[in-house]
């Protein structure tokens, strides 16, 4: 599969050390160093290996991190559920891309939910409505600045 994430520069998937990783700077409220890493909750890890795992993330775009003397600090650039949300707003925007007919992805989201929980089809009816308010609010704006004359160039 092609980019997990839209907005990371590697098309790898995370690996198991990865995910550990950034499940351990999740934790964290500060930006953590490697070696405060290492002690405090990957002491089962070598120093080089937390260090490149953390390379790597940034690398992937998952990490900031700042020098602090010698060091680097790390800290994740997203929060989980951003991360969740990119991962599966890019998945089904890859589903409707490969599919031959747009709603057939669409008819299984639907069928899978109501197999599942009503109550979430009941959810996804408000959102969809939600979405559409907004949709049309921003055709109406669009619309009185075109009659307006805001519009133009």
């Amino acid at each position: 599969m092609r980019g997990i994430f839209h907005f990371r520069t590697s098309s790898s998937p995370l690996g198991p050390l990865e995910e550990r990783v950034l499940e351990e700077l999740w934790k964290r409220a500060h930006p953590v160093t490697v070696r405060k890493l290492v002690d405090e909750s990957c002491n089962d890890l070598a120093y080089t290996t937390v260090m490149t795992t953390l390379d790597r993330l940034f690398k992937k775009n998952l990490l900031r991190r700042e020098a602090e003397g010698r060091a680097f600090c790390y800290a994740p650039r997203y929060t989980r559920e951003e991360l969740h949300q990119q991962a599966l707003s890019e998945t089904l925007r890859q589903a409707l891309d490969a599919s031959p007919t747009p709603s057939l992805p669409l008819s299984h989201l639907v069928e899978s939910l109501s197999e599942r929980d009503e109550q979430l089809l009941d959810h996804l009816r408000e959102l969809v409505e939600a979405k559409r308010r907004q949709l049309a609010a921003k055709s109406a704006r669009s619309a009185n600045n075109g009659k307006n004359g805001k519009g133009k160039a």
